[in-house]
């Protein structure tokens, strides 16, 4: 520095012990210079005291000289003592040079530059806080010093900086925020915990509301939680741990929306995730538990993304216990903002119209039955697209009922809120197609599937088309509970009204659709037509039928599925839907069936449903009689299907006590191919008998005289059988029906004039059984011409038994 320089007011002395190597020597000059100043301020002098600050920022404390540099320091800290309280009117002079020097290589430069700021700031107190963003700037730095001494030294300049904060009302928060969210990025362990050290002082002070800018530091705030550092997460979980209960305190004005995509986001964890990273998404599910059930349908914009962040969590174990208790808390409250009021359009909300709108016509079910048909042709799912959600609706909402109103906001101020019900459906989907998907994942899924059937069912049946084929194959699923939830899905959306695809909603002018009729000598009055009450009924709509044909289809395509869980299905359908609306439909396809051999197997698996099943204990009641012309007219239906299995149908003839077509039957079994299939079959028909379900027909034995064609055919079933087990049980049985002469108790004459051969019925129930016996032909002979053609035999074979 150049000593001949006029520096005046400065002495020759004060310039030459401020450039002095020695730390006493340049203490002593800042001692004249406080006392100059001092005399200075007396005279109300201000331009003399510019001067000296203007000359010991510029040619000291930003000199090339380190030494210089040191004075520089100590004289503008000794200026800002003298001025005392007026050092405000000259702390941007102050201030700046200092702070340039936090920038210095050299870390004893830095340290002085910490010490000469520490006593400025000391000295102006609550002046400094219109220059807050650049200290805290400056400090941000400095609080990531490698250097121990000037970390040391930041951190006392920092207390002082958060006391004078705390005690002043006149804190620029909307300045400040911006710096803060810039700053709150800093991956520097120090910097983040210099960071929410501050965030955790400004929320603690009253006149200071950092909850309205939450959101612009919230992301920051889940970033720093991650820190490897054990000190600054627990501080940081104390931090957001007040803003939760502020939230709590103050539900009306915090800015639930803008903050919901940043906890979607940290919900999410990857499967190589440490355990930081758990932590993050546990307190981000927390929050949103705690989002939904404040917020209510405010949040329903933002439901698909939750759903993606929440439905995974469902299936962690129990080392994640916490977080998967957290996700299913906010599952069961989000799915509880969902109301009938978001099945409404637009036009109708406003209008208050609930009519559908002329402009949007319902699918015709032709388009419906092509749409499906399309579905199933293809073999693998891989090509299903995901689109993204359509332009939202936005609906008028009206109050809702108190279970579902979570919201603790007047209905005026949320009255516009927006169901993402195709993000949702596409969410939904997309888990569903998943292979990787938890079991119980899968059943929240299928839950919500379910749930907006119910709540949304017009809404939702424009998005059954998509959502059919995986449904069904959702049905192979390795979980029982999975598969019940399906079907519950399945059930409901082949039950619901709103499913109707024309104005009949029946699928009886389809041409897939197979009209029964009910033979001649079952109907007393005029033609009646028994497809008309099946399988698409009142309690059904008209994608019920096509249900059916494409669970058949599934199974005929899948073996395995029909040999393990077909019986499962059909029982729980029958418990979901009309057990004999199921039974009818699936008789009605089967009977056009090309595959014989599936058809004969699904038979045989549908007689054992309904022998065997309790869920089917009202069927076989009204089959077991055949009193009505409707229970007639049921039993024709599964008749004609039945004759695919020659066993099944005799069956089904003991269930309805037609004892004398069913000997009839077993006549005819002499020009059948007998296989071991079909001697196994007998032997489960003689397994059947002696169950509790044919208890009615083992004591109609006691009854000789009027029995005679039921003990025919069982010793019809007895002849068919080999020296086996089933034949010692039969023949026990048959040995013990008893001598008719034994059980008579009236005169012979009267006895058979009072009492016909055969079991009494309805006159309009009596039916034309030659005409099922030719169909009962009809059918084996497609069977047998089929079997012909597969083993290469061109003509008729002599009957063997094949053992």
């Amino acid at each position: 520095m150049n000593t001949e320089k006029d520096f005046s007011p400065l002495t020759p002395n004060i310039v030459r012990a401020l450039n002095d190597k020695l730390y006493e020597k340049r203490k002593v000059a800042a001692l004249e210079i406080e006392k100059l100043v001092r005399e200075f301020v007396a005279q109300n002098n201000s331009t003399q005291i510019r001067h000296v600050i203007q000359i010991l920022a510029s040619e000291f404390a930003l000199s090339q000289h380190p030494h210089s540099r040191k004075g520089g320091l100590i004289g503008l800290a000794a200026c800002s003592i003298a001025l005392g309280k007026d050092s405000g009117l000259y702390l941007k002079e102050l201030i700046e040079p200092v702070l340039t020097c936090f920038n210095d290589s050299d870390s004893r430069l830095r340290y002085y530059a910490c010490e000469a700021l520490y006593n400025i700031v000391k000295v102006a107190r609550g002046a400094v806080l219109p220059h807050f963003n650049v200290l805290f700037d400056g400090l941000s730095k400095l609080a990531a010093d490698p250097d121990p001494n000037v970390k040391s030294g930041s951190e006392l300049l920092d207390r002082l900086l958060k006391d004078i904060v705390t005690e002043s009302n006149k804190f620029d928060l909307v300045a400040f925020v911006p710096l803060l969210r810039e700053r709150i990025y800093s991956n520097n362990q120090y910097a983040r915990q210099f960071i929410i050290s501050w965030i955790l002082v400004l929320e603690s002070v009253p006149d200071i509301n950092l909850l309205d800018y939450l959101p612009e530091i919230l992301d920051g705030l889940f970033q720093i939680l991650g820190d490897s550092s054990k000190e600054i997460r627990r501080t940081c979980e104390v931090v957001l741990g007040e803003f939760l209960k502020e939230i709590k305190k103050t539900p009306s004005s915090v800015k639930f929306a803008e903050m919901a995509n940043i906890l979607v986001i940290h919900c999410q964890v990857s499967d190589e995730s440490k355990l930081t990273n758990d932590l993050i998404q546990l307190t981000a599910m927390t929050w949103m538990r705690e989002f939904i059930q404040l917020a209510g349908r405010v949040v329903l914009p933002y439901s698909s993304g939750i759903l993606t962040a929440v439905l995974p969590c469902l299936s962690y174990d129990d080392r994640k216990k916490s977080t998967k208790e957290a996700a299913s808390a906010c599952n069961h409250s989000l799915m509880k903002l969902v109301t009938p009021e978001d099945d409404e359009d637009e036009e109708e909300t406003g209008s208050g119209d609930s009519q559908p709108r002329e402009d949007s016509p319902p699918k015709t079910e032709g388009d419906t039955n092509d749409m499906l048909n399309a579905s199933q042709e293809s073999v693998g799912f891989s090509n299903i697209c995901f689109f993204t959600p359509t332009r939202k609706t936005v609906l008028h909402e009206s109050p809702c009922s108190d279970d579902c109103d979570l919201s603790p906001f007047p209905i005026a101020d949320r009255s516009q809120v927006t169901l993402d019900l195709d993000g949702i459906v596409q969410v939904l989907d997309r888990h569903l197609h998943d292979a990787s998907t938890g079991m119980m994942t899968r059943i929240a899924v299928l839950k919500w599937l379910y749930h907006l059937y119910i709540k949304t069912p017009r809404k939702m049946f424009r998005h059954t088309d998509s959502l059919f084929p995986m449904l069904l194959k959702t049905l192979s699923d390795e979980s029982d509970e999975v598969i019940l939830k399906d079907l519950e899905v399945l059930a409901e959306i082949a039950s619901s009204p709103a499913g109707q695809t024309d104005s009949s909603g029946s699928c009886d002018n389809s041409d897939s659709k197979l009209e029964l009729q009910v033979p001649d000598g079952a109907k007393a009055g005029p033609q009646t037509v028994v497809g008309d009450s099946s399988p698409s009924t009142p309690s059904m709509n008209s994608y019920f039928y096509k249900f059916m044909i494409n669970l058949l289809k599934r199974f005929c395509l899948e073996r395995k599925l029909l040999e393990n869980r077909g019986a499962f299905i059909i029982r729980q359908l029958c418990l979901l839907l009309h057990a004999e609306n199921i039974f009818h439909s699936m008789a009605d396809i089967l009977l056009k069936e090309e595959d014989l051999k599936f058809a004969s197997t699904m038979v045989q698996t549908l007689n054992t449903i309904l022998l065997t099943s309790a869920e089917l204990f009202q069927l076989r009641n009204q089959l077991k009689d055949l009193r009505t012309q409707e229970s007639c007219a049921l039993f024709c239906c599964l008749y004609r299907s039945w004759c695919h299995n020659p066993v099944a149908t005799v069956s089904l003839c003991f269930l309805t006590q037609n004892y004398r077509h069913a000997y009839d039957l077993i006549q005819k079994f002499g020009d059948l191919e007998v296989t071991v299939d079909f001697l196994m079959e007998v032997d489960k028909l003689v397994q059947l008998i002696e169950s509790p379900i044919f208890t009615y027909l083992r004591l109609q034995l006691l009854d000789v005289e009027n029995n005679p064609y039921l003990i025919k055919a069982l010793y019809g079933l007895l002849m068919l059988l080999p020296q086996s087990q089933a034949f010692q049980l039969l023949s026990h049985r048959l040995r013990c029906v008893p001598n008719p002469e034994l059980m008579r108790t009236v005169d012979e004459s009267k006895y058979i004039e009072s009492k016909p051969v055969g079991t009494k019925r309805p006159a309009y129930t009596h039916m034309d059984y030659n005409d099922l016996l030719q169909h009962f032909d009809r059918v084996q002979s497609k069977h047998l011409e089929v079997r012909h053609q597969r083993s290469g035999r061109a003509d008729h074979p002599d009957r063997k038994l094949m053992l």
